[in-house]
């Protein structure tokens, strides 16, 4: 894994196109390609002005930060309390030296890391050092022989060295980060609260994606599709500005883990960044490789470039703001320019597992998992605010994840190795094991705390709404390690209907599955947005079409197969309101969701009986024990029956109008599937 005395010459870009995928090996293990092929990019693809950013289907863009400067988006974090917090005399604590020191052996390289911040276009590089600045003079002296005379021309990037802190334990990136990233802090409780920047949320109009000869038409592109082109020339001048930035660093962290709990197909990840924070929240959320994997981690399956700290160049073709998220699956990378939030690397990697997935007949979902004691595993689909976390998390079952999962044809496995929860108005008493988990080694974004006490407000929005805190999955006590699990038997579709008139629970057919888990509906409630007067339906497909990389129907007839193969039952679950809209009607009690829940996981549901609603066809079991039989039928909640009508078909025309973009896609030769999920939506 180690190399001595070699710089970032011709060995680097042999190793860096190695990795792309580019080139021959031959029986020595050494690698050759063309130079002329490597330097040639793809034709230009051209666009439409405006297309596609203005067609995306899920903006979540975080609302911007009320603050001008650094230091006063600094004064948002620590709240200022009685006694204020003492400071020593003479500047406070002094802090030792962090991260792993050099080898005594003198300087050596991480070839493959190297490899991996080399640029395409010099022919030499920084001399990369495993260990920390702070030991600079240790190495300062050795010897170095290059592999070739320097030409005239040398860069000065190829004169200096930068540090590679490789894979560090989460208490060397504590210091790391406490030592040099203003706005890192220990909280009362141990876990590390940072801040993020401007960018407190994922920037969905800003995320690009290499439109080629394979990608043109494989992926989903045009209205509703999240994904806006760009073209490999305009990518590789992103990446050489990431790059160039990475390398003017003096240290560099870089993270080596794997994707997806099943062994069989697992996908090797590096992630290169600038933040002690960004390591620390990637060691949390991907699988953590043991010392000897890690040994032999070899060359990776994909490479992300995190310089959010440093923006694009917004005259540069495709770019509309200093903020770029690009993917390139053909060279199986990622360039992240103009933010830190760590979202944006999380939910990259998920849109890759999306495309690579499916390639191997592997299911990938936006969903929650979990197993009970008998091996009954059940899937939670849900946009935000149906209670997917809530309802995953059981403490009589076991949680194989919360957010990202595969299907394969030996069960369900995790896709990530930690969680990412919403800390908004936390506390013990709801979430007592998301409250719990935060603790040494969790990462806390854009939290407000106690300048004293250190003790977190989670009820303050002084600087986002969207606070989160990432963990690994094993703070959870009840989680499944490995995180895999059999086949499921239940497929549960959550959705906060607000204009309440769909039932708390109903069985679906297949079809009706494919429909529902294509619109991804839940509804706004007034007031969550500025604006928002009366109930307002969103729909992502799939529930999570940001992420999804390939036509909604693809992701929708895998769904179906693999539970006709394995005999699985879907249901729609409405944790919204009932007898009335939001402002007339009241939430369904969560006791009633969750003996609904209890009913799918026993098997009872399968053996009571129905019947069926008008418009949506929906099958509604007569009676579920705990749950009072008057809010099982909506329209017997409602007190103006008219009303309930109206509403219905209002929801239902919303749905029709929703599906409109999904109606020209053909699954297989004949399109008789397409027409059997159009049949199953409303009917009016």
């Amino acid at each position: 894994m180690c190399k001595t005395n070699t710089t970032l010459g011709q060995a680097n870009q042999d190793a860096w196109w190695k990795m792309a995928g580019n080139g021959n090996e031959n029986a020595d293990g050494d690698f050759s390609f063309s130079a002329a092929a490597a330097r040639d990019a793809l034709p230009r693809i051209t666009t439409e002005k405006g297309a596609k950013s203005a067609d995306v289907c899920h903006d979540d863009t975080a609302p911007r930060v009320n603050f001008q400067t650094i230091d006063e988006l600094h004064s948002l974090q620590k709240k200022r309390s009685a006694p204020t917090t003492p400071l020593k005399e003479g500047g406070g604590v002094v802090m030792g030296t962090s991260g792993p020191t050099t080898p005594s052996s003198g300087e050596t390289m991480l070839q493959s890391v190297s490899a991996s911040l080399a640029s395409l276009t010099r022919e030499t590089g920084p001399k990369l050092i495993r260990g920390d600045p702070t030991s600079a003079a240790k190495v300062a002296h050795v010897p170095h022989t290059p592999t070739s005379v320097p030409a005239a021309d040398v860069s000065d990037s190829g004169l200096k060295f930068t540090h590679i802190l490789h894979n560090l334990s989460p208490a060397e990136l504590y210091e790391q980060a406490i030592k040099y990233e203003k706005g890192s802090f220990v909280t009362s409780t141990g876990a590390l609260a940072t801040l993020s920047g401007a960018k407190t949320g994922r920037s969905p109009k800003d995320k690009r994606v290499v439109k080629d000869e394979t990608t043109a038409s494989e992926l989903w592109w045009g209205k509703g599709s999240p994904n806006i082109e760009m073209d490999e020339q305009t990518f590789l001048v992103n990446r050489e500005r990431a790059v160039d930035y990475l390398n003017s660093l003096d240290k560099v962290f870089v993270n080596d883990q794997y994707l997806n709990w099943d062994p069989e197909n697992r996908i090797k990840v590096r992630i290169v960044s600038a933040r002690a924070y960004h390591s620390l929240f990637m060691h949390n959320m991907c699988i953590r490789p043991t010392p000897e994997e890690l040994e032999n981690f070899g060359t990776p399956d994909f490479t992300i470039y995190n310089a959010g700290k440093f923006p694009c160049n917004r005259y540069t073709h495709y770019m509309t703001s200093s903020t770029s998220v690009d993917i390139n699956l053909g060279r199986r990378e990622m360039v992240i320019l103009g933010t830190q939030y760590a979202g944006e690397m999380k939910k990259g990697l998920f849109g890759v597992m999306h495309y690579l997935m499916p390639k191997r007949k592997i299911l990938s979902l936006h969903s929650g998992c979990n197993m009970g004691k008998e091996g009954d595993v059940a899937l939670f689909f849900g946009l935000s605010g149906t209670g997917k976390t809530t309802l995953s998390t059981d403490h009589n079952r076991y949680l194989i994840g919360d957010d990202e999962h595969c299907w394969s044809d030996a069960g369900v496995s995790n896709i990530e190795g930690g969680c990412y929860a919403k800390c908004i108005d936390l506390s013990r008493e709801k979430e007592p094991d998301i409250w719990n988990a935060i603790k040494f080694g969790t990462v806390l974004e854009n939290v407000v705390f106690d300048e004293h006490t250190r003790e977190v407000d989670y009820n303050d929005k002084s600087v986002t709404e969207n606070t989160r805190a990432a963990y690994p999955i094993e703070y959870i006590p009840n989680s499944k390690i490995p995180c895999i699990g059999p086949h499921p038997k239940n497929v549960i579709l959550l959705a906060c209907d607000a204009f309440g008139v769909l039932p708390p629970i109903s069985k679906l057919d297949l079809a009706q599955t494919m429909y529902h888990f294509i619109s991804g509906y839940t509804a706004l409630v007034a007031g969550t947005e500025e604006g928002v007067k009366e109930p307002r339906a969103t729909f992502s497909a799939c529930f999570g079409a940001a992420f999804i990389m390939l036509h909604p129907t693809k992701y929708a007839a895998m769904l179906a197969e693999k539970m006709q193969a394995q005999g699985a039952t879907g249901w729609l679950v409405n944790t919204g309101w009932s007898g009335g809209s939001y402002g007339a009607g009241s939430r369904i009690k969560l006791a009633y969701t969750r003996k609904i829940i209890d009913a799918i996981h026993s098997g009872s549901l399968l053996n009571a009986t129905y019947h069926k609603t008008e418009i949506f066809g929906l099958e509604i079991p007569n009676e579920v024990e705990g749950v009072p039989s008057e809010i099982l039928e909506p329209m017997n909640a409602w007190e103006d029956k008219e009303a309930y009508k109206d509403t219905l078909l209002k929801l239902a025309g919303l749905f029709r109008n929703n599906f409109e973009t999904f109606t020209s896609h053909k699954i297989g030769d004949d399109g008789k599937l397409t027409e059997e999920i159009l049949a199953a939506g409303p009917n009016f």
